[in-house]
């Protein structure tokens, strides 16, 4: 008797411990869609383009796969690292108070990296911070 409840309740720990890691799998594999918000902490990166140094800002999330994923994007668990492009100076100035913090965004349009090289995954080229 002490054993097959011992056994039922080993069994009822294991489906559950399944069933965490599906929901965690399942977490992993969401679609980052236009509108959604992506979280991560926020870095500031420095590059040159045109001789020119620019302001190059990158988030660090959790994975997400991108809408017809193509490209860098083509990972099984989907992109980790997201280039967020600044248009102008106010948006640079935004962002560069929240260097170091964990930030959300909405992002408005995204695409992956095409070339290996590219210092992200994927790139946010319109979006709002969220407050």
């Amino acid at each position: 008797m002490t054993r097959q409840l011992i056994a039922g309740a080993a069994a009822a720990a294991l489906s559950t411990l399944f069933l965490i890691a599906a929901q965690i799998d399942a977490e992993a594999q969401q679609v980052l869609k236009p509108g959604d918000v992506l979280s991560g902490k926020l870095n500031a990166m420095r590059s040159r383009a045109k001789g020119k140094r620019v302001n190059t800002f990158q988030m660090t999330s959790e994975p997400r796969k991108l809408p017809g994923a193509d490209g860098l994007c083509n990972l099984e668990t989907g992109p980790e690292t997201f280039q967020i492009v600044t248009h102008n100076d106010n948006e640079a100035k935004q962002l560069k108070g929240l260097i170091g913090k964990t930030v959300s965004i909405k992002v408005g349009e995204m695409s992956c990296a095409q070339v290996a090289g590219q210092m992200s995954d994927a790139i946010v080229t319109k979006w709002s911070v969220v407050r």
